[in-house]
């Protein structure tokens, strides 16, 4: 038996391989997009990037009605986005197994929100496991597929972040045989879901519910670990690491499925402590179970509901002291705000912005980072696609001279997962706002994966490049205009124009992310500063690039600065200097 030190991604995407998956696809989002990223390696199963988490579910969905176990992959969030399938397809159960994997993100690391994605197993009736490290990432994700076909139902494998990019040594297998080939079988009965079929349904989705129960009592995923005997804790995922680890001489019920759970174990579990703790992360989800259960459990009274759980914190709470809802340091520690790379495209949309006095409602994409000083060039950022909606919403209130200082400022790849609805909404009910696509050709936030603008797949091949410009227009917008956002006065100049119309236009700012994979961007020699012409003003600094600093001179004033490091040459600081102080050097 082979043995290798994976993620938990890695580990997930490795035993999708090994339970045979025909069809993969996803939606990157942090922490869950290596999960897809490491399908490549595996020839035998055909992985692509969806629009969005909706339509990567429903491929999922086509693969698995055809007799192809299928592997579907998106962060907590992404959930929101693919319910819909999602809920009906507990309903119609499955052919081929079908694995939901799920990332959660608790401390919000990469995230808008904390929620934990564990309710989503509860509210649509379908079954979820937690691996604990990564050799459980691999085998619980063989087993849920196992589980699948065997209760005619799609499995949600949960992880979080931890889980997720944490590395730890598995044991490998090789790949299951005899797998049905696939087939086109007509069953309207089962899958064509109009209130008379779904009806017959439901009583079956409440049934495998209550023999799921009862299975999973006997199934070694769930176990119990005996000490001392004297205290017992009922935990599950990344939370068992930490409460072995802060109670070493607690007995342990640790679940693999949190989802049905399996009562009768827990029952016979609890019978036997007078004191019994819940650890788990974000919300109360087994110990509301437990308590409904009539069993007295300490749970979020005594651990937070926010943020993450360590060893630290669980042991912090254990001693009845408060612990911090979030990571704090006991010492100072110097300030590192995030900011976009030097050489990025964006920077000079949200500093025209700006100084246009724009009200900007943001989307989901490393641009969100135009909200940081000293850009500071957003004012919303919901979910993704909602800038877009955002903006139609706020035209609606406001006088004719403010609806015009309202944009809608979205990427390429979020435009095309949820924005283009967003657009058409605001042509149908005259909107009069400004749409900036910012077009970097990559989906940057996540690590610079492929989309439909990008012009390959997830595979590397060669893909129909989505022409944004005829979009907009197929959808109504009559004023399209593409700009350079590294030629800086021409592209305020465009903004300021489209701001005035009087209805829908969009703006496409076009220029690929200086980190792309493909079709780099050539890096130009690092620009200097004359600090004889540097007069101090600052104007650069607006720019918020990485490679400008601020010292002092020989004269002992304070001017600017290029870190030669850093710099990759696009002359955005030259074009805002009055003064002619910037500018590549001679040697």
């Amino acid at each position: 038996m082979k043995r290798a030190i994976l993620s938990g991604n890695e580990a997930i995407a490795r035993g999708a391989y090994e339970a045979g998956v025909r069809v993969a696809s996803a939606y990157p989002g942090t922490p869950s997009t290596e999960i897809l990223e490491n399908m490549v390696q595996y020839p035998t199963i055909d992985a692509s990037w969806a629009p969005n988490e909706k339509v990567a579910l429903e491929v999922g969905i086509g693969a698995s009605f055809g007799d192809g176990r299928a592997l579907v992959a998106m962060k907590h969030v992404g959930v929101n986005v693919a319910a819909d399938p999602l809920f009906t397809l507990s309903y119609t159960g499955v052919k081929g197994g079908l694995v939901l994997a799920v990332a959660d993100d608790p401390e919000l690391h990469s995230s808008q929100n904390e929620q934990d994605s564990r309710n989503y197993a509860k509210f649509a009736k379908i079954p979820m496991f937690e691996p604990a490290d990564s050799q459980e990432a691999l085998t619980f994700t063989r087993i849920a597929f196992e589980t699948s076909e065997q209760f005619d139902t799609p499995v949600m494998l949960r992880t979080t972040t931890r889980i997720s990019h944490s590395k730890s040594v598995v044991s490998l297998q090789e790949q299951v045989t005899g797998l049905p080939e696939p087939s086109l079988e007509k069953n309207p009965a089962k899958f064509v879901m109009l209130p008379s079929n779904a009806r017959k349904r439901h009583p079956l989705v409440e049934e495998r519910l209550l023999k799921m129960e009862e299975w999973a009592c006997q199934q070694p995923f769930n176990r119990v670990e005996k000490v001392a005997g004297k205290i017992g804790v009922i935990t599950a995922g990344v939370s068992y690491q930490y409460a072995r680890e802060a109670l070493p001489d607690a007995d342990i019920l640790k679940l693999g499925l949190v989802y049905p759970l399996p009562k009768q174990l827990i029952r016979d579990f609890a019978a036997n402590y007078d004191t019994l703790y819940v650890i788990e992360e974000l919300d109360l989800f087994i110990e509301e179970q437990v308590r409904a259960m009539g069993i007295e459990v300490k749970g979020k009274e005594v651990f937070s509901i926010c943020g993450e759980l360590t060893p630290g914190r669980v042991e912090q709470s254990l001693s009845g002291k408060p612990s911090e809802a979030y990571f704090s340091h006991s010492e100072p520690l110097p300030s590192r705000p995030p900011s976009m790379c030097p050489g990025c495209p964006h920077r000079s949309v949200f500093h025209s912005l700006n100084r246009l006095k724009a009200f900007v409602t943001g989307d989901i994409g490393c641009y969100t980072l135009g909200f940081m000083e000293p850009l500071a060039a957003m004012d919303t950022c919901i979910c993704m696609g909602a800038s877009i909606g955002n903006a139609t919403g706020l035209s609606k209130l406001l006088s004719a001279e403010n609806q015009r200082k309202v944009v809608a400022v979205i990427g390429d790849s979020t435009f095309l997962h949820t924005g283009i609805n967003g657009l058409m909404d605001m042509v149908y009910n005259s909107s009069a706002s400004t749409v900036v696509i910012l077009d970097n050709r990559i989906t940057a936030m996540t690590g610079r994966q492929e989309n439909p603008a990008s012009g390959y797949t997830l595979m590397g091949a060669d893909s129909y490049r989505i022409d944004l410009e005829q979009l907009c227009r197929a959808v109504g917008v009559k004023h399209v205009q593409v700009v350079d956002p590294y030629k800086v006065e021409a592209t305020r100049k465009v903004l300021k124009q489209e701001m005035e119309r009087a209805e829908v236009s969009v703006v496409i700012a076009r220029r690929a992310c200086m980190l792309v994979k493909r079709d780099p961007v050539a890096r130009k020699p690092a620009f200097t500063v004359d600090s004889d012409r540097c007069t101090g003003c600052r104007a650069c600094l607006k720019l918020g690039c990485p490679a400008i600093e601020w010292r002092s001179s020989a004269a002992g004033k304070g001017v600017a600065h290029i870190n030669g490091l850093f710099c990759v040459g696009c002359g955005l600081c030259q074009q805002v200097c009055s003064f002619d102080a910037m500018g590549v050097s001679n040697d």
